[in-house]
C-alpha cells in the first residue's frame, strides 16, 4: 500500500534562516497529519543546517504517524536512531558536505558494512532503507545487506525527462519491480519459516501427548497388577 510520508527538512531551512522558532517544524509535521499525511520524514545532517539532532527527539515525543529519519549511519546518527527508535531509518551515503543527496549506496561493494548496521537497526525493531540508484543489481543486493525497503535516487529521471520521459522511467519501474520480486521471495521464506515452527511445535506436542498416554497406560496396568 501506498503512505504519504512528507519530508519537513524544508521547513526548519526556513526557521534556521529566520531565526527564532517560525514556522514551527513540530507544529508543521502535527498539522500535515491533520491534512491526511500518514508520516513525517527527516533528514538530520551533522552541520545541523536544516533538521537538528533536537527536532528528531521532539517529533518523536508528539507525532502519532510514521517517523522515517534518513542520514550517513556516522556514529552520531546511528547513536540518535537508536535513542529515538523510529518506525524506520533510511541510509543515505551523503558526505557531510554535501548540499544534498547525490547518489545512491554502491551495495555489493558496501555490503558488509550495511549488513551490520541494517542488522543493528532491524535487532532494535526499525524498519530499515537503503537508498540507491535505480539498477536492479543494486536493489539485489540491498535485500542481501538485510534492508526492509530501498528508496530510489530520481536525479536520473528529473534530467532526462524532458529529453524522453519513457525512456527516463524505465530503469525505476525495472528497480521497482525486483524490489517488489524480492520483497516476495522475503515474505514466501518468512512464511516458509513460521510453518516448519508450527510444524515442529505441533509434532512436540503430540509426542508429548504420545508419552503421556504411554504413560497412563503403564500406570493403569501396574494398578491391575496391583489389584
Amino acid at each position: 500500500m501506498t503512505k504519504l510520508s512528507v519530508n519537513v527538512n524544508k521547513i526548519a531551512v526556513l526557521r534556521n534562516s529566520r531565526g527564532g522558532n517560525l514556522p514551527n517544524v513540530v507544529r508543521t509535521s502535527l498539522d500535515i497529519e491533520r491534512f491526511g499525511g500518514e508520516g513525517i520524514t527527516v533528514h538530520p545532517r551533522p552541520d545541523a543546517r536544516h533538521i537538528r539532532y533536537q527536532d528528531v527527539r521532539d517529533l518523536k515525543a508528539v507525532i502519532s504517524t510514521e517517523l522515517n529519519i534518513e542520514g550517513n549511519p556516522i556514529p552520531s546518527f546511528v547513536d540518535l536512531v537508536m535513542e529515538v527508535k523510529p518506525a524506520q531509518v533510511t541510509l543515505v551515503p551523503d558526505a557531510e558536505d554535501a548540499i544534498t543527496s547525490n547518489a545512491g549506496w554502491d551495495t555489493i561493494r558496501n555490503q558488509q558494512y550495511l549488513k551490520d548496521i541494517c542488522s543493528r537497526f532491524n535487532d532494535a525493531g526499525i524498519r530499515t532503507s537503503i537508498f540507491v540508484d535505480p539498477v536492479v543489481e543494486m536493489v539485489t543486493a540491498a535485500k542481501e545487506c538485510g534492508a526492509d525497503r530501498v528508496e530510489l535516487y530520481t536525479e536520473a529521471y528529473a534530467a532526462g525527462y524532458h529529453t524522453d520521459r519513457e525512456k527516463a522511467i524505465e530503469p525505476y519501474i525495472a528497480a521497482a519491480e525486483r524490489a517488489r520480486e524480492e520483497q516476495a521471495r522475503r515474505e514466501d521464506a518468512k512464511r516458509q519459516k513460521e510453518e516448519r515452527k508450527n510444524a515442529g511445535k505441533d509434532e512436540k506436542s503430540r509426542s508429548k501427548d504420545k508419552a503421556k498416554d504411554s504413560g497412563n497406560k503403564k500406570t493403569k496396568k501396574k494398578t491391575a497388577a496391583a489389584e
